[in-house]
């Protein structure tokens, strides 16, 4: 329900609930900003540590859900595939953001592949397997827009072929890495095709990433909206993402510490950092497939994938050649045949109109390997 038309006590209640949001997450990060290293000197045993990872765990959790509620709205109001577009392109930010404070401390060489391979495993296998799953159980089976699906995946496919499997087959480097030159140049070829995408999914396109009913069943059919609200909403969704990238650079030395001291696989960083920021998303994921719109599920689930890839491989590339880091994307073997088998399953799950709960099994499946290699490669 949109902040300027809530009334009497829900409409309170919500207003509440995004300003104590506001406040604690600013709160912390004045806290942090004001006294980040003495806290961190101080949490170096493993009771404060974890103390304190769990209370900056919760506020940017906290505020992504906020960067969702508030880019809900939007996309209630502003219709898809706009409105989905906004909450992803808001996550991926945040993933940009806890990546990036990462790599410019400590962090692992392969932390930006660890967490795109980490994104596009939970994405693609972990939230639409267990969608597909809970979905074809409940309503048997689900329809959706195939030119939609197919748009998505044709993106998707050259992208993380020449970002996450290209480099191990290149010879101008080894080890997985690129060239100055290579990454400048697929920097700007994965952003021209990502933005060609754009153009095409929110213009001539539109229609392939709609409902065929043309309603949103979760919201009710979208009303016009005001300039006040749009603002209103927008502003807010800024105000909520912005403690997740200043906080982004605290949670990322208290992760690459705890890891450290742990002794656990370098992997396990993306995973966490991919589950943390897209949690959020997943959930609303679910939420729209539990209520038989999976058009919606299909767009934050594929949609994400091809974001993260489209606008994270720049970003890291990028990020390296300023630091002059190292920068590891190729994948290693196993990685690289899962990826395949996710790809084509992916392919196969979406090359008809329907689905069935035997899909989201088949992708579960795979989510569960891969959880499986983290711990015992």
């Amino acid at each position: 329900m949109p902040l300027d038309c809530c009334d009497g006590t829900v409409g309170g209640r919500m207003r509440l609930a995004v300003a104590a949001r506001i406040v604690v997450a600013w709160a912390t990060v004045g806290l942090f900003l004001a006294f980040g290293k003495t806290l961190f000197e101080a949490s170096s045993a493993a009771l404060p540590a974890t103390a304190l990872f769990l209370w900056l765990l919760g506020v940017i959790v906290w505020s992504a859900f906020g960067v969702v509620e508030e880019a809900e709205h939007l996309a209630h109001s502003l219709g898809e595939p706009v409105g989905t577009l906004i909450l992803t392109l808001s996550i991926v930010l945040i993933e940009v953001a806890l990546i990036g404070a990462v790599m410019l401390g400590a962090g692992e060489p392969t932390l930006g592949r660890d967490t795109m391979f980490a994104v596009l495993m939970i994405v693609l296998n972990g939230v639409v397997g267990v969608a597909l799953l809970f979905g074809g159980w409940r309503y048997g089976q689900q329809t959706f827009s195939l030119m939609g699906a197919m748009a998505f995946l044709a993106v998707i496919l050259p992208l993380t072929v020449i970002a996450l499997i290209l480099p191990n087959y290149t010879r101008s480097t080894e080890g997985g890495t690129l060239s100055t030159t290579q990454s400048v140049a697929f920097s700007v070829f994965t952003l021209a095709l990502y933005a060609t995408f754009l153009a095409l999914q929110t213009g001539r396109h539109r229609d392939f990433f709609v409902e065929a009913a043309g309603i949103d069943e979760i919201h009710g059919p979208a009303g016009v909206p005001t300039r006040r609200f749009i603002a209103i909403h927008t502003a807010l969704l800024l105000i909520s993402v912005l403690p997740v990238v200043i906080l982004a650079k605290q949670l990322a030395k208290v992760l690459d510490r705890g890891i450290e001291s742990l002794h656990a696989p370098p992997a396990l960083g993306g995973v966490l950092i991919a589950l943390v920021v897209f949690m959020p998303e997943g959930l609303a994921a679910f939420r729209a497939v539990s209520v038989n719109q999976l058009q919606r599920t299909v767009n934050l689930c594929l949609g994400a994938a091809a974001s993260t890839i489209g606008l994270t491989v720049p970003a890291v590339l990028m990020i390296g050649l300023a630091t002059g880091k190292p920068i590891v994307l190729g994948l290693a073997p196993s990685e690289t045949v899962l990826l395949i088998l996710t790809l084509a399953l992916a392919m196969l799950t979406f090359s008809g109109p329907r689905t069935t709960a035997l899909y989201g099994a088949m992708h579960l499946v795979v989510f569960l390997v891969y959880l499986t290699l983290i711990f015992n490669p």
